[in-house]
């Protein structure tokens, strides 16, 4: 047996895994979140803000030191959208290595995808067909089609929760007119790949990310997170649709009390949920099930595969 951990840097939240491991499978593990928002701006800035480093840096830093407390000392770390965007993206890297000793990997939206893809499949316990993983994060959402013999499309685009809030939502609450745009962007952009979706035969669409399990964590009302109610639940189009409506019909402050979601994702909700409703819809999905596996999951398998 070995302990590993993984960090993974989104957009809005810096995401830790710590994993026993035995011949290849994850016996136990556990996760630890913090929200930091480092894409914060960075769709029209092009910059990490001095502000966002700082949070993030001391993230890492909390991470690190419970890492090493639990006698974990092969600790790795990926950036994707936002770092991967970001002009200074090399003053983060470079604070990292310095102040934590941390060399932070910056991946690609395709290699995002695909560790994603074998997060999940590691958690579904029966043979599926081909499956589609939809993954929505803070700067861009990655699609890959595949099954238990492999990877056979993948595609990432620049959509995302916080990046849409960014560019569309300035009012609180969202105007009819923003919402708007901010869907008819939304479909332009998914558009690309929508007809090559098409083109396979879909057994089983899997939801992973923050925007996915807070969904289904809020369509259970869940006053505490439970990853194992939110792990395999089948969420439907309608239950999107009804919690677009609520989220849009409050401000920021009440979204932060609804049962279920995290309050620090209440401002991009919104925004996360139309990317999923509107990708559902075009594909004419009535449900996505949620994994809680994910590219987390996905980064320790494939180290050991490798």
């Amino acid at each position: 047996m070995e302990k590993r951990c993984i960090i993974d840097i989104g957009t809005n939240s810096i995401r830790m895994l710590r994993a026993v491991i035995e011949k290849g499978k994850i016996i136990s593990s556990g996760k630890t979140l913090e929200m930091t928002r480092i894409g914060e701006g960075v769709d029209k800035t092009k910059l990490l803000s001095s502000a966002a480093m700082d949070r993030s840096i001391s993230a890492l830093k909390k991470f690190k030191k419970q890492a090493l407390s639990e006698g974990i000392k092969d600790i790795k770390a990926i950036a994707t959208s936002a770092v991967r965007d970001a002009r200074n993206r090399d003053e983060f890297l470079k604070r990292a290595k310095l102040e934590i000793d941390i060399d932070i990997e910056i991946i690609s939206g395709e290699k995002e995808a695909e560790l994603g893809f074998i997060g999940v499949m590691g958690g579904i316990k029966k043979e599926l067909g081909n499956v589609l993983v939809i993954d929505i994060g803070g700067g861009s959402t990655e699609f890959i089609v595949g099954n238990s013999r492999g990877i056979k499309y993948v595609k990432s685009l620049d959509v995302g929760a916080v990046r849409m809030t960014d560019k569309h939502i300035t009012t609180d609450p969202i105007s009819d007119k923003q919402l708007k745009a901010l869907v008819y962007d939304v479909k332009n952009i998914i558009n690309e790949i929508i007809e090559d979706l098409k083109e396979f035969r879909i057994d089983e669409v899997v939801g992973i990310g923050g925007t996915a399990t807070n969904l289904a964590s809020v369509a259970q009302q869940l006053e505490i997170y439970d990853s194992s109610k939110v792990h395999n639940y089948e969420l439907s189009l309608e239950e999107i649709n009804s919690m677009i409506y609520r989220f849009k019909s409050t401000d920021n402050n009440k979204r932060k009390k609804i049962k279920g979601l995290q309050p620090k994702r209440a401002d991009i909700i919104l925004a996360g949920s139309s990317i999923l409703y509107e990708i559902l819809a075009k594909l004419n999905t009535k449900s996505i099930r949620i994994s809680e596996y994910d590219n987390l999951e996905g980064y320790l398998y494939f180290e050991y595969k490798n």
